[in-house]
């Protein structure tokens, strides 16, 4: 049985930990406010975006003329995970649950005889698959120097995803990441960026007419857009990221903090107890010596 000693060391030790759980969920609250509202303005200009390329995607079908970047390269053999996660932990089942999905879909195209490549941005992300897919990790992308997420640090992302694809490193690249919902609830999300997945109406003619007479050529525009929209979908993915490991981190200390009161109080009821034994055990050496006398 712990001495008292061990007992107020224990509890002064919770109480330290508890305050230090209490701050990052503040200040995991003061971030998350910010990071929800870029994360929620980012999402209708990339929505216009899918909406447009959709339209001019199915203008061009699948013509010898289409982009790549559109169609592919014909090929479905190697495959190119990002995998976006935080730099830092303790944030729940944040980080754990987008490796997990990368992980089951990496373990799915290899049982399928696929070759799989992962680029990872985020430390975490890293850490969780490196143990399994060591050598299949071919570049980790460190953005703990970076204090706010913008369009630059998506772009050299997606311009990276770009060069590879033009020297045939890949053939179909999908991202990883966790959409927000609520502060309890992130959805961890893959999407797939090249070959564009376009979500077609089943109700509409095969050949529809056009509304809109195009200067330059719908595959000049689409040429122009779908390079951009690799970086714009990353941006979104980035600061959807951002905003779902600020809600799972204020979650997950809050929960801490509220286990720290539960066991301050258990260990301030032994405390109690095993010193009142021990009073009790004084009183009763005490009497019984008078009793002896």
């Amino acid at each position: 049985m712990p001495s008292l000693k061990d007992l107020r060391n224990r509890i002064a030790s919770v109480k330290a930990t508890q305050k230090i759980t209490k701050a990052m969920q503040m200040v995991a609250a003061a971030k998350l406010r910010r990071a929800q509202l870029a994360a929620e303005a980012a999402r209708p200009y990339a929505e216009r975006m899918d909406q447009v390329l959709a339209s001019l995607a199915n203008i061009v079908g699948g013509g010898q003329d289409a982009p790549k970047l559109l169609v592919g390269n014909g090929r479905d053999q190697v495959h190119l995970l990002v995998v976006c996660t935080a730099e830092r932990g303790l944030c729940g089942a944040f980080n754990s649950s987008i490796a997990r999905l990368a992980r089951d879909t990496a373990n799915s195209l290899l049982a399928e005889g696929k070759d799989v490549k992962i680029l990872c941005v985020g430390k975490k992300g890293h850490d969780l698959l490196k143990r399994q897919f060591g050598e299949k990790i071919i570049e980790l992308i460190d953005l703990r120097s970076v204090k706010t997420i913008g369009f630059v640090n998506a772009d050299v992302i997606g311009r990276k995803i770009l060069n590879l694809f033009k020297d045939g490193e890949f053939d179909v690249c999908t991202i990883f990441f966790s959409k927000f919902r609520t502060v309890l609830h992130q959805i961890p999300t893959a999407q797939q960026l090249i070959p564009l997945t376009v979500a077609k109406d089943e109700t509409a003619p095969a050949a529809p007419p056009s509304l809109y007479d195009y200067e330059p050529s719908e595959e000049q525009i689409l040429a122009t857009l779908l390079p951009r929209n690799i970086s714009i979908q990353i941006l979104r993915a980035l600061l959807e990221n951002a905003a779902s490991e600020q809600g799972a981190r204020m979650s997950a200390m809050d929960s801490a903090s509220r286990n720290a009161g539960e066991m301050i109080k258990k260990q301030t009821m032994q405390y109690n107890r095993s010193r009142q034994a021990m009073i009790t055990k004084e009183l009763i050496e005490i009497i019984s010596g008078a009793e002896a006398l």
